[in-house]
């Protein structure tokens, strides 16, 4: 059985409570996952974003949700995986999919599951 996965609404006073301790995690797995795929990052910003769990810029910057460390680490590392290869893939083609593959096998039935959650 899946467990259920509860993450808290948005706050401000969450946001800056929270902020530092998502960054510690996204540094952390960035650095282990870009040891796959080699891509130059330049920014990576925490944010208190109302629809969206992260983003890249075509400049190469980073952003996550601060309420990514609120979900289990398998979802954690679709995520940060997901932005990563954004770097390479500025889209959701089949090039970009299998990149993201290399790592998250099961993206398929996480991303489906994410959906619920903003």
């Amino acid at each position: 059985m899946i467990p259920r996965i509860t993450v808290p609404r948005r706050s401000r006073r969450d946001y800056l409570r929270y902020k530092e301790h998502a960054r510690a995690l996204v540094m952390e797995r960035i650095s282990f996952f870009n040891t796959v795929y080699g891509f130059e990052i330049k920014k990576i910003a925490i944010k208190n974003q109302k629809t969206r769990w992260g983003s890249c810029s075509k400049k190469g910057n980073l952003n996550f949700n601060y309420r990514i460390i609120f979900l289990p680490p398998a979802f954690q590392d679709y995520l940060i995986v997901h932005e990563l290869c954004h770097i390479q893939e500025f889209n959701h083609g089949r090039a970009f999919w299998e990149l993201v593959e290399r790592i998250v096998f099961s993206y398929k039935g996480i991303r489906a599951r994410l959906r619920r959650f903003h």
